[in-house]
């Protein structure tokens, strides 16, 4: 794919750029860019990563929230600021407004996971008052900006803001600054797109040859419906798992540049995710949350286009919490083909139950989860049977099984609406 052409009158300019960083100076952590060996073993390239989770607020989020603020007039900074967020920005515009004694409201959807919650409230102290509203970031969102334009307080956009960008781009000069060689690919997470936009705009100024990909994930791919489209369109359904980069609607602003500027975007499965979540903190010691891990799971796919390269991949964040960890493993081992759930009706005759015990499981295989779905008569019923599986190929045998033996069953892996349902 040939390299799209750089904007000449971008509204994130190099010296917007050159600005943010100095203004951040003291303010933000220069995380390293550290190879890593085995995942560059792994898939045949030079793999380096971008610690943003080592930022001072866990994510690169407090880049762009304090240029912003630090921006703001006198008169503006008395009235005090509002925004909307996930988790990060709250938790970088918290820190800032400790740092520079100004009164922040914080809209958060319910769904934020109560680490993220905490450290908000622990960054932003007596400055700050986190309010939470609806399912999804854009629920926040939407009740943010009333109540911003209700009062005429600042809003702190999240990402479609050019102080935002500017301030994230410098992510981007820090990569470039690190690196002793030529940058082959970047990748980097895609959100509302404000990341992406800013070490786009400073990547592509300064080193035009590097290929830059942004990652989506599957569930909330709303750059890439968007691009496909030629124009900002809002996803009417996402998955919320990936809560740093889940957005029904990226901004126009981030959109623009992004259009311009990524050569490719690429989309992975949230199950994929997991995966790497737990390979990043096992084999790496890296606590990854979901957003921060979506340009290392993407490296799966990427094949030829990585292999011999210099990659660099953006961990933008670090804020997991523990309570996730058995929701991640399940939907890991689910990915990997390794955990299945059935509703099987047994035959009704005694025993039934100890005949599949000892004739449909397989030697390495385990039931995780039985439950009879009927309140009486029990055993004359269906059940609701989780199954983990060593191996990936015993999956065909254990179904083999069920058949030959006459029991009826459904898979509910295979149904996402019982599965959401059920388990």
């Amino acid at each position: 794919m040939t390299h799209p052409r750089i904007w000449t009158d971008t509204p994130v300019r190099l010296e917007d750029i050159l600005h943010a960083h100095r203004v951040l100076q003291g303010i933000v952590v220069p995380t390293p860019l550290q190879h890593n060996r085995g995942l560059s073993a792994k898939y045949g390239g030079n793999v380096f990563l971008k610690r943003e989770d080592q930022q001072v607020v866990r994510s690169f989020k407090i880049r762009g929230a304090y240029h912003l603020i630090s921006s703001l007039s006198e008169e503006e900074r008395r009235k005090g600021v509002i925004c909307a967020s996930a988790g990060n920005h709250a938790q970088g515009v918290a820190y800032s407004c400790h740092s520079l004694g100004i009164r922040g409201i914080i809209y958060m959807p319910t769904t934020t996971p109560r680490q993220k919650i905490n450290q908000v409230k622990m960054f932003g102290g007596d400055n700050v008052e986190v309010r939470l509203v609806g399912d999804t970031f854009d629920d926040a969102y939407a009740e943010a900006v009333r109540h911003s334009s209700e009062e005429g307080l600042p809003f702190v956009h999240p990402f479609d803001d050019p102080r935002i960008i500017a301030g994230n781009a410098t992510v981007g000069k820090e990569i470039i600054e690190a690196s002793t060689e030529p940058i082959d690919v970047l990748l980097v997470t895609v959100g509302g797109g404000g990341l992406a936009a800013g070490v786009a705009a400073y990547v592509k100024t300064v080193s035009p040859a590097t290929k830059i990909i942004g990652v989506e994930p599957e569930g909330a791919a709303s750059m890439l419906r968007s691009r496909e489209n030629r124009e900002v369109v809002t996803l009417e359904e996402i998955d919320k798992f990936v809560d740093g980069a889940a957005v029904k609607r990226v901004g126009d602003l981030t959109f623009a540049i992004c259009d311009e500027l990524l050569d490719d975007i690429v989309v992975v499965n949230e199950g994929r995710v997991c995966t790497t979540i737990l390979e990043l903190y096992n084999e790496h010691a890296i606590v990854a949350e979901p957003a921060g891990a979506l340009p290392v799971a993407a490296l799966a796919s990427l094949g030829d286009q990585i292999a011999g390269k210099n990659v660099v991949c953006i961990v933008s964040g670090g804020n997991n919490d523990v309570d996730r960890m058995q929701e991640i493993k399940e939907r890991s081992l689910i990915f990997e083909g390794l955990k299945h759930y059935f509703m099987v009706n047994f035959p009704q005759r005694a025993g039934a139950l100890r005949e599949f015990l000892d004739d449909v499981l397989g030697p390495d295989d385990d039931i995780v989860q039985f439950e009879y779905t009927k309140k009486h008569n029990k055993e004359n019923g269906p059940a609701l049977v989780g199954i983990e599986l060593k191996n990936k190929a015993d999956y065909e045998p254990l179904i083999e099984r069920m058949k030959r033996k006459g029991y009826r069953f459904m898979e509910l892996n295979k149904d996402p609406l019982l599965f959401n349902l059920l388990i």
